[in-house]
């Protein structure tokens, strides 16, 4: 399909995450591209293309913004003497090169986005990310679900959903202090109680940067502060609602640590209460090391790159899998890209 068609079809809503409800379906996610992101990411889409994916969800952190991400700037002892940048030059650089080397890879698959803490880090505000990355964030799928939910609501949100086969496809925004503020859970808990009553949704997927209060990646996520301890519980809370009162199925999702875990919800805090859900950090950031404490059930996995392929069944069950890159992978849709050095710094390196 050449751009001009998809265009056309995008414009007049033709093209969305609709689809018929009596058959199984996938759908791709991970999130933190930062650092190695450009060379991680093309390999991710690649994949999910393969994988015949109908959309690809990022969880957020786009470009590190705090420091040169290596992709732009090679680490010096490569000695590839690439482009040198000053901090203004590469504030201004950052997001569209993550525009053109993360996103633009899945060509005409739709991508939805969600917004990181690294993306509010100053200069940079939520204001300006809205802006930047407004093309994925207002098409018409979203847009009409939101003027479906309130016709007066004509303000682009960090926070949104859609729905597709019977899922609803929630995604928050916490990226700020941890937390999110009370026109969100305002607006979280109308959509929720609107899935409860509805016999059409069947599935409650929810995505996040930060995971939610308590999980075993407590240390890096919503618990942080006592505003996220505080609106994460009741997000929680209404979410656990939803599954237990309604019989709903829901599914959390989050990023903001650099690997993959999965039943992070399945602590003592949560005891009773236990919600799926999984942490897939790994779509180029640094890679984190092995929290402590953790049991054989959360399939830690460590020092990858990679993103989970959801398997969704006719009746809105999903299996989720984790699919992992190799150098190979990297070497192979980067070819001619970047420099080998920097793939195998990437692949090698990148990681406390």
């Amino acid at each position: 399909m050449n751009r001009q068609i998809w265009v056309l079809l995008w414009s007049c809503g033709l093209l969305t995450a609709q689809a018929p409800s009596n058959r199984p379906w996938k759908f791709a996610v991970s999130g933190d591209s930062r650092n190695c992101g450009g060379i991680v990411m093309p390999a991710i889409a690649a994949h999910v293309h393969e994988d015949r994916a109908a959309f690809y969800w990022h969880l957020g952190d786009f470009r590190a913004v705090y420091k040169f991400d290596e992709d732009m700037a090679p680490p010096p002892q490569l000695g590839l003497h690439e482009k040198t940048w000053d901090t203004q030059a590469y504030i201004a650089a950052a997001w569209p090169d993550a525009i053109a080397h993360q996103i633009a890879p899945f060509g005409t698959l739709p991508v939805f986005l969600a917004i990181g803490n690294h993306e509010v880090i100053p200069p940079m505000t939520r204001e300006a990310w809205l802006v930047q990355f407004a093309d994925w964030l207002e098409t018409p799928l979203l847009r009409n679900q939101r003027l479906k939910d309130d016709p007066q609501d004509h303000q682009l949100h960090a926070y949104y959903h859609w729905i597709r086969a019977g899922i609803d496809f929630i995604n928050l925004d916490n990226a700020a202090n941890n937390s999110f503020d009370p026109a969100q859970l305002k607006w979280l808990h109308a959509v929720l109680e609107h899935d409860e009553a509805s016999s059409q949704i069947k599935t409650i997927v929810v995505g996040m940067h930060e995971a939610l209060p308590d999980s075993f990646s407590r240390g890096h996520s919503m618990s942080e502060s006592q505003p996220g301890e505080t609106s994460g519980h009741e997000a929680y809370e209404a979410l656990w609602h939803a599954q237990e009162s309604a019989h709903k199925r829901v599914y959390v999702l989050a990023s903001h640590s650099h690997f993959y875990m999965e039943n992070i919800y399945d602590t003592p805090d949560w005891k009773g209460k236990v919600l799926p859900g999984w942490i897939v950090g790994t779509a180029g950031a640094v890679r984190y090391k092995r929290p402590d404490g953790l049991t054989d059930e959360q399939n830690v996995q460590t020092g990858v790159y990679g993103y989970m392929l959801a398997n969704v069944t006719a009746d809105g069950a999903i299996a989720f899998a984790f699919h992992k890159l190799s150098l190979e992978d990297l070497q192979t849709v980067n070819a001619g890209k970047y420099p080998d050095p920097l793939i195998r710094w990437c692949y090698e390196e990148n990681r406390q």
